[in-house]
């Protein structure tokens, strides 16, 4: 079966896992988890690479010849001004002209900050950037940054790296329905049963780290991520049937009767 790629910023995607780089047990594992993810796109905080050499950074070493795209992000920014200047160093560092704006205005929740997060995104689309803005699952402000110019709009399911889950599947659902830009789920999902949630609701992509990094096995996690994506998206695409009161047998019980009991 053809799969249809996603498309962000003119760039197709044949894959639809966006991973983090962060807090595996080692390298190692997380090279595998990498691998096996087939994800084709990286997320990793700027703050943890050194700038002056961004190639040597072991984070940003390409897997078996494979060619990433490379989404930093602005997180530990507390306000629009901090986010703009990560942004444009990472640019100048070579890293990517993609960005995901992270901007948290408290360390408790680490909730996005709606204003900020926002007026980043008005100001780096003008630069010439692809963003990608990390938000709550509010459908007017999803529909907000859209028209700011973001090139997908990326709603958490719940607080991150919390694992609660899709705590609001009916706000995901009408940011999906109001979309003319991808929508990426990020954050707050913990298990390969919330992924394929996320995906039969109808978003595009799921970005996650710590469900995967953290799991006991993060390489088999990694594993199950990709599959339940995969699983969930072919799923909305072929249509679940109707919810219903009642209950509707599969068999049609009229043709196991003879012609003599209905008499």
């Amino acid at each position: 079966m053809n799969k249809k790629p996603l498309i962000i910023g003119g760039k197709k995607l044949a894959s639809r896992f966006f991973l983090g780089t962060g807090r595996y047990p080692n390298p190692f594992i997380q090279n595998e988890a990498i691998r096996v993810s087939e994800a084709e796109v990286l997320t990793f905080a700027i703050r943890r690479v050194n700038l002056e050499a961004p190639t040597e950074d072991s984070i940003l070493q390409h897997l078996d010849g494979r060619e990433l795209q490379y989404l930093p992000n602005t997180s530990g920014a507390t306000n629009a001004e901090e986010a703009i200047r990560i942004a444009r160093l990472a640019r100048a560092a070579g890293l990517s002209n993609w960005i995901k704006i992270e901007i948290s205005a408290s360390e408790k929740t680490l909730l996005p900050d709606p204003i900020e997060t926002l007026k980043a995104t008005e100001a780096l689309t003008k630069e010439g950037f692809v963003v990608l803005p990390y938000t709550s699952d509010d459908p007017i402000l999803c529909k907000r940054l859209e028209e700011a110019g973001a090139a997908a709009v990326m709603p958490g399911a719940a607080p991150i790296g919390t694992g609660l889950g899709i705590l609001n599947p009916y706000n995901l659902g009408l940011i999906v329905e109001e979309a003319n830009v991808p929508i990426i789920v990020d954050a707050g999902l913990g298990a390969a049963s919330d992924v394929a949630l996320a995906m039969e609701l109808g978003v595009d992509g799921i970005l996650m780290n710590t469900p995967v990094a953290k799991a006991k096995d993060p390489v088999k996690m990694a594993e199950a991520m990709k599959l339940a994506i995969e699983a969930g998206r072919m799923s909305y695409e072929a249509g679940r049937i109707s919810k219903k009161r009642f209950a509707t047998a599969s068999s049609q019980y009229e043709s196991l009767v003879s012609p003599l009991q209905k008499e």
